[in-house]
């Protein structure tokens, strides 16, 4: 029951931060939209990372991030190994998809991936600033796209607070890293916290891209 508990208030909260990366984007406007190369491509990653899995016995040691092991590569590499079986598998890489679609229409595909980068290597450093233990926001488990992709679809709901005009989308943006947290102190839920830091990460980085874009008349 705890196991169902906690993967019902896990995707609870990717349902949210979609909520308010569709808010963002428009869902009037995906029809004139661009394809979004770089998320099509970033998902086809993913997707050979399962591939590899499948078909490469030591994969998972070899490219996972057990900090018990040695390998610069790992931080990136492990993002791409799954450990949640087919179904968890299944899962990651069409929230990653989805998030990643909507977070390049947005932000575009280069700030995009270098987000998603940040998700997966961020947490950690930012967990020692804090003074928590090393793998305790860690929803990966050293392995899995998941923390990732929430960091990177709470950067959105972050760049919702300070572009919205309408105090109800306000509300839904501060919703995000409101339940982050109280999953994080309720479940010890990692992906509440690697919310947390995504949504920071958003707002500031749309604080500093928001004038830019505005400066070379770019609609966001």
């Amino acid at each position: 029951m705890d196991v169902l508990l906690f993967n019902v208030t896990t995707a609870a909260l990717l349902v949210l931060m979609f909520t308010c990366a569709r808010t963002l984007v428009g869902p009037e406007t995906a029809g004139r939209r661009p394809i979004p190369w770089a998320a099509v491509g970033l998902t086809a990653v993913a997707v050979a990372g399962v591939a590899i899995q499948a078909s490469w016995h030591g994969a998972m040691a070899a490219l996972d991030a057990d900090p018990s092991k040695t390998g610069w590569w790992r931080g990136v590499t492990s993002v791409f190994m799954q450990n949640g079986g087919v179904s968890g598998a299944a899962w990651n890489i069409v929230t990653l998809a989805v998030i990643a679609v909507l977070a390049a229409w947005f932000w575009s595909g280069p700030l995009m991936l270098a987000l998603f980068l940040a998700g997966a290597l961020l947490p950690e450093h930012i967990d020692a600033l804090l003074g928590l233990a090393s793998d305790s926001t860690d929803p990966r488990n050293f392995a899995g796209s998941s923390g990732a992709t929430y960091f990177l679809a709470a950067t959105l709901a972050g760049a919702l607070l300070l572009r919205a005009r309408a105090p109800k989308e306000r509300l839904l943006a501060l919703a995000a890293p409101a339940l982050g947290l109280a999953l994080w102190f309720a479940q010890d839920n990692g992906h509440g916290l690697v919310a947390v830091y995504g949504f920071a990460v958003g707002a500031l980085v749309w604080a500093v891209v928001r004038p830019l874009r505005q400066g070379r008349a770019v609609p966001a």
